[in-house]
């Protein structure tokens, strides 16, 4: 009966997920999503300013934050383009990019268990920040007020300053001339750093940066940034290698 109660409670737990018992209170949740929102949607300046000098008109920079949504992505395929790369290609790069989304949404479809109807509309807000914050919450009702909350604040603020930097590289002219043309890929780098936390992360970035600048010289633009995805299989084909060599060695008795 003790055991029966015990897995009922952890049951009722998980289900109602309540933040002031469980998880962590509901004020410290949203203090934490709202500056994760906040930090990241202020880059949706570099985002314009970079989609502006890659000869995209304002309201096309705007259409891709309102439906694409999802940084990478959107950097890449402004990058491909200013890079000379064709469409078909930066499309390309932008998609596989954003490819990792999917697996977001089967981890948070659990998590979340949002209703049926609703899934569509959350989707759209499926990315590495909301992912990060739901997942960092210890209930239910935390990881949806966190997802909540850092979906909305970094939508609004992303596509609204999205818009001031395209209308500002508007009013500048040549970004070029100004050297805006490295503010998308520092904030890139800047996104990206911090999830290099494993041997086989830094080493599958490192081997993305050298098949991207080695092959940037004689393959046609945007066609680098697919081939560099590569990185991230070969990099863990060589984990599985390293692993598996001691257990080899002991099978072998040496």
């Amino acid at each position: 009966m003790a055991e029966q109660a015990e897995k009922a409670r952890q049951t009722a737990r998980s289900d109602t997920g309540d933040g002031r018992r469980y998880g962590r209170p509901d004020a410290a949740v949203v203090r934490d999503a709202l500056g994760v929102g906040v930090a990241v949607g202020l880059s949706g300046f570099a985002f314009g300013v970079t989609s502006a000098g890659s000869s995209l008109t304002v309201w096309q920079s705007c259409a891709l934050s309102l439906l694409v949504f999802t940084g990478a992505s959107q950097f890449a395929l402004v990058g491909a383009l200013a890079a000379g790369g064709s469409p078909l290609t930066a499309a390309a790069g932008a998609f596989f990019l954003g490819v990792r989304n999917a697996f977001y949404g089967l981890r948070l479809s659990q998590v979340l268990a949002l209703p049926r109807a609703v899934r569509p509309f959350a989707a759209q807000w499926v990315i590495d920040e909301t992912t990060a914050v739901s997942l960092a919450q210890r209930d239910r009702r935390g990881a949806r007020i966190g997802f909540a909350v850092t979906g909305l604040s970094l939508y609004v603020l992303w596509n609204l300053t999205t818009l001031l930097g395209a209308l500002g590289a508007e009013a500048l002219g040549d970004t070029d001339a100004w050297g805006l043309d490295a503010a998308g890929p520092a904030v890139f780098l800047a996104l990206l750093a911090p999830m290099l936390k494993t041997r086989t992360d830094r080493a599958a970035a490192a081997l993305a940066v050298v098949l991207g600048l080695g092959l940037l010289p004689v393959l046609p633009g945007g066609v680098p940034v697919l081939v560099a995805a590569l990185a991230a299989p070969l990099a863990l084909w060589g984990e599985g290698r390293r692993a598996g060599r001691p257990r080899n060695r002991q099978e072998d008795g040496r």
